[in-house]
Parts: C-alpha cells; sequence; structure tokens
C-alpha cells in the first residue's frame, strides 16, 4: 500500500445521484409470492422488479383510487 494517494484529478461518481436508498416496506405475503414468482420467469431480482413497477407507477403519475365501503 501507498504512504499517499493524490486524489486532486479525481471526479465525483456520476451514478452518485441513482444510488438507492434502504427502506422497510411491510407487504402482504401474496404481494411478496406474486412478484417473487413473476421475477423467476423474468430472470431478475424480485426487489428490482417491486422497484421497477413502482419507478413506471411514479413516472407515469398513476394515481390510485380507493373507495371505502
Amino acid at each position: 500500500m501507498r504512504e499517499y494517494y493524490d486524489f486532486s484529478e479525481s471526479v465525483k461518481n456520476p451514478y452518485a445521484k441513482k444510488l438507492k436508498q434502504q427502506v422497510t416496506i411491510r407487504l402482504d405475503e401474496d404481494t411478496v409470492a406474486y412478484f417473487k414468482n413473476l421475477a423467476e420467469k423474468k430472470d431478475i431480482p424480485y426487489q428490482s422488479l417491486i422497484n421497477l413497477y413502482l419507478r413506471d407507477c411514479a413516472q407515469s403519475r398513476k394515481d390510485l383510487k380507493i373507495e371505502w365501503q
């Protein structure tokens, strides 16, 4: 290992704004099972699939209609 490293010409990480934030979320078991099953068919991690779905909802500004009876 060197005693000194020169970072004077380093650049900031261009992907730093795209980093993911860890959160805790409570989901129904059947919802998680649905996404795990779908993720297995698509060969991607289920958490990535949930993130893609939520991102699509956010970008298209989908609004949830809730009617209590």
